[in-house]
Order: structure tokens, then sequence, then C-alpha cells
């Protein structure tokens, strides 16, 4: 089941990295991509009573992350968890709250969690690309084990992401754009995944059922389970 479950995760990855993006107003960036580094830190709290939580550190420098490292713990054992950093020029750049819970269903799937902490620009994946078109390939994803993970990564690069709400008519912000926002602190990691029922696995129980993002996807392998500001 958690197998399949992975599998399907692919089919609905290009639908968060070009969601439309709240309405809060813009912040200016100048996107000079300065020659600055900054050392960010976010600390992880629970999302939809996952009990989840961690630590994320990250070295920006330029147009790139040169280091990052995200702990988590108390998320569903031995399970993978999607996780990226999210950013939009028209977002909150913050964590969600339950006021975000549009249908009145006691969680706050992804899709309600945009306008807070705007659409992926970097997925932390383990190995290859780390853009937003991998946002949820899971085989890339670190795997909790016994319900928590230690993942690095270094020389990660920024890229031109379109649906990030600037002036144009994709709303693509620039690489070097979104790298200055996200040394400015507002760039929000979020880690997915929730065991609502506690069964060990992904899979469509009620009353979660099927995913926002693609309803041959599970809720409960997208909703996001933690989440943090990187100041």
């Amino acid at each position: 089941m958690r197998r399949k479950t992975q599998l399907a995760l692919g089919a609905g990855a290009a639908v968060l990295a070009t969601v439309a993006m709240g309405t809060a107003p813009a912040m200016a960036h100048n996107g000079d991509g300065g020659d600055r580094t900054v050392t960010l830190q976010a600390t992880l709290t629970e999302l939809n009573g996952s009990g989840a939580s961690g630590t994320a550190t990250a070295v920006v420098r330029n147009q790139r992350i040169q280091h990052i490292e995200v702990r988590a713990e108390g998320l569903t054992p031995d399970a993978p968890h999607a996780q990226h950093i999210h950013y939009g020029e028209q977002a909150m750049n913050e964590c969600p709250t339950l006021a975000l819970d549009s249908n009145g269903d006691g969680r706050v799937n992804t899709l309600e969690g945009v306008p807070a902490y705007g659409p992926v620009v970097i997925s932390l994946n383990t190995t290859g690309d780390t853009s937003p078109a991998s946002f949820l390939d899971v085989d890339r994803f670190p795997v909790s084990e016994d319900g928590s993970y230690d993942y690095s990564r270094d020389n990660i690069k920024f890229t031109r992401v379109a649906g990030t709400g600037y002036p144009g008519a994709d709303g693509a912000g620039s690489a070097s754009e979104i790298a200055e926002a996200i040394r400015a602190g507002e760039g929000v990691v979020v880690i997915h995944g929730v065991d609502y029922d506690g069964n060990g696995m992904y899979n469509f129980s009620d009353p979660e059922g099927a995913s926002e993002l693609d309803p041959s996807l599970p809720a409960e392998a997208t909703d996001p389970a933690a989440c943090g500001v990187l100041r």
C-alpha cells in the first residue's frame, strides 16, 4: 500500500508549484542578487495535530543555498515526507492556521495553506533536481526512521519560478528575486505527510479521503505536518 501511494504521488507534482496566490499585500524586493551570505534558522511546529516538530538551518549566499539541515521528529514512522521551501511575493510568508480552513473540515490542506506560505520554490530532496518540478517526487524525499530524520544537502540553486506573484503573465520570480526574499527571512519550510488514523501508512481513510491536489492521492500523504519560517 505504501509503495503504491508513493508512486501515485508523482502524478500531482505540477499542481502546487503554480497554484494561484492569495491577496495579501505584496512586499518589494530589489532583486539585485547581491553578494551576501546569511544564516537562517526555523523552528518547525506541528500542523494538523501531527505531533511533529523540528528545526531547520540554511546558509544562503547569492542565488544558492550553500548548506541546509532539517531535523524532524514525531512524524509518521517509516514513511516518505515531502519537504520544501515555500515563498510567494503576495503570500503572508508564514505558517498557516485554522483560519485558512475554508471548507470547515478542521484541518488545513496543502492548497488552503498557500496564502500563508506561498508556492514551492525549492524541493528539499535527498538527490537530484531541487526545483518545484520535483515537489512530490517522493522516492527522493526523506523517509522517517521511527518517526524522525536528519536531512542535509549542499549547493542548491534557486531557479525562476512561475506563479510566485511577481508582475508578468506567469507571475514568475527570478532566481535572484526569490533568493533575496529568502535571505530577507520570507522562506517557509513545510514538511508534508500526516497519518491521521494512526495505522502506519497513508491511505484514503474517512473523513480526510482524497487529496485536493489529485483525487488519486490520499490527503494523508500531502497535508502539511510541520512548518517554520527561516529567519
